[in-house]
């Protein structure tokens, strides 16, 4: 069983995720830690806090981390695609969790975690890397510990902020590139142009507000977030990006990958934040790349059909 660490930054996406791992069996959260990214941190600490309630995980230790990238500040836009609150104003309507953030902060509490652990621990970044990055310069012996990363973020094709950047790695290239390109843990990095493919439409949407209390809280959510997507998609539906890395570290396998070279630009260009895969057959890591394993398709219906039955 997958003994899971989330280092998120809800943002709705981040929510479903938090729900799938919450309500999966197959599955041992063992903390959830919050980093700066869809909104600022303390949102995305209270967003946290608030879902793990929905959701009836007390508990699950939450560890406050990052309020800024690593080196340099990220100017994220205020008119989120989250909405102000990062829930499309919903958060105001979720209960409070009794239990509050631990008296440790993210960083440390991963690294007790992953050192008091009886077996290797799968971290799951599906925000930006600073608390990750912070980890492993803090507390190098926390890799040992790690079975391997599954990352939400990057784009292989082009991004969502600007031309290559992905948003997750985008709001803190530095900190990418230190976890994706330097270390050597085992790291599969799971691309918008994948979870794209995952999308759900209104009638999916729809289901899931029918299916009980946790979807009927949790479709809401989607409202601002959805707006923004149809006119991406071109149709009424959303992405839960998130929830796709999330499915793999819960179920191995579940993403089919590919192992390419890979480096993150920082560079303060047009490409800043921009992943760059060397997908030329048989390619070797070349110095600035590593070999990480990029997923590239899923069974898309047994995917969404997995987040049904959970959210329900």
């Amino acid at each position: 069983m997958p003994r899971l660490i989330i280092d998120t930054d809800p943002g709705i996406d981040d929510a479903f995720a938090l729900a799938l791992a919450a309500r999966s069996p197959e599955c041992d959260l063992v903390a959830v830690t919050t980093v700066h990214g869809n909104v600022g941190l303390d949102l995305t600490t209270r967003n946290a806090l608030k879902v793990l309630k929905l959701v009836d995980r007390e508990d699950v230790p939450v560890g406050r981390g990052a309020a800024r990238p690593l080196v340099y500040p990220t100017a994220v836009e205020k008119t989120a695609v989250h909405g102000g609150d990062g829930l499309s104003g919903q958060a105001a309507l979720l209960a409070d969790r009794e239990r509050g953030v631990e008296p440790e902060g993210a960083v440390a509490l991963m690294a007790r975690l992953i050192r008091e652990s009886d077996e290797p621990v799968t971290l799951v970044p599906i925000g930006p890397l600073t608390n990750v990055a912070a980890l492993l310069a803090a507390h190098p012996e926390a890799a040992d510990g790690i079975d391997r990363l599954v990352v939400m973020g990057g784009g292989l094709t082009g991004g969502n902020v600007n031309a290559a950047a992905e948003f997750n790695v985008w709001a803190d290239p530095e900190a990418a590139y230190r976890v994706l390109v330097e270390e050597d843990i085992p790291t599969t990095l799971v691309p918008i142009d994948l979870t794209y493919q995952c999308a759900v439409d209104a009638d999916w949407l729809a289901r899931l507000a029918a299916a009980g209390p946790l979807g009927a809280a949790l479709e809401p959510m989607t409202g601002v977030y959805r707006a923004a997507y149809a006119k991406i998609l071109g149709y009424d539906g959303t992405v839960i990006h998130d929830a796709v890395a999330v499915a793999e570290a819960i179920f191995p396998g579940t993403l089919k990958t590919k192992r390419v070279p890979l480096t993150v630009d920082t560079a303060f260009s047009p490409r800043r934040g921009g992943t760059l895969a060397d997908l030329r057959l048989n390619a070797e890591p070349t110095p600035g790349f590593r070999l990480v394993n990029v997923a590239m398709e899923t069974d898309v219906p047994a995917f969404t059909d997995l987040m049904l039955r959970r959210l329900s």
